[in-house]
């Protein structure tokens, strides 16, 4: 199956609604990140098939657990190659999505891949997170294979709004983690992510800052 026609069928398989336009242009996200990583290595992931798979549908299944806003302020941490930020931003022009990750190369990356998408409503942001003070808290804090829960709490607690949500997501239901977040933060669900393609067990912990 070409890449078109992969990434249509699985983005009926998570029951989005994506225009062709947008379609073309995760495409278009996906050609520049493997003309890329020929030299950068941003990503392990080398064959573009599998890139639809493991990157934009991977990225795409955790959009029905943000919350229902028109114009969601998100942060992205440690984005990498962008990952899950632009996918999010090219679905959503509406929000506002930064992507921060404190590596040169990857930032430059992503603020090439922006640019030549017409990203309008994103932003690169190179800095360490705990270094990170935004002027506005964001709605949804969201990363891909952080690290720890705990760590990630404890690196973006200053970035969230009050009464934002975090999104982690992660591979095998993170139980030992889940403990020792319990007293820090409110864990609203853990539920599994169906992403089509992909046999791996995926799985996204949606929590709250507990009231002060």
């Amino acid at each position: 199956m070409t890449l078109g026609p992969a990434l249509a069928q699985g983005v009926r398989a998570l029951g989005l609604t994506v225009s062709a336009a947008t379609q073309a242009k995760l495409l278009a996200y996906v050609a520049l990140l493997e003309k890329w990583n020929r030299t950068y290595n941003l990503t392990a992931i080398r064959d573009p098939e599998r890139m639809v798979v493991h990157h934009l549908l991977d990225s795409l299944a955790v959009l029905p657990h943000f919350p229902r806003a028109p114009a969601l302020r998100v942060i992205d941490v440690g984005s990498g190659a962008g990952l899950p930020g632009i996918p999010l931003a090219l679905l959503h022009p509406e929000w506002h999505v930064a992507l921060l990750d404190s590596n040169g190369k990857k930032a430059a990356f992503m603020r090439q891949a922006t640019a030549e998408l017409g990203i309008a409503n994103s932003e690169v942001i190179a800095v360490r997170v705990e270094s990170y003070r935004p002027a506005l808290p964001f709605d949804v804090v969201v990363s891909r294979a952080y690290s720890t829960l705990e760590s990630f709490i404890g690196a973006t607690s200053g970035l969230i709004n009050p009464s934002g949500r975090w999104l982690a997501m992660k591979g095998t239901y993170p139980a030992e983690e889940l403990v020792s977040i319990a007293q820090r933060v409110r864990v609203l669900d853990v539920p599994r992510l169906a992403v089509p393609g992909l046999s791996a067990k995926r799985h996204v912990v949606i929590m709250e800052p507990k009231p002060a």
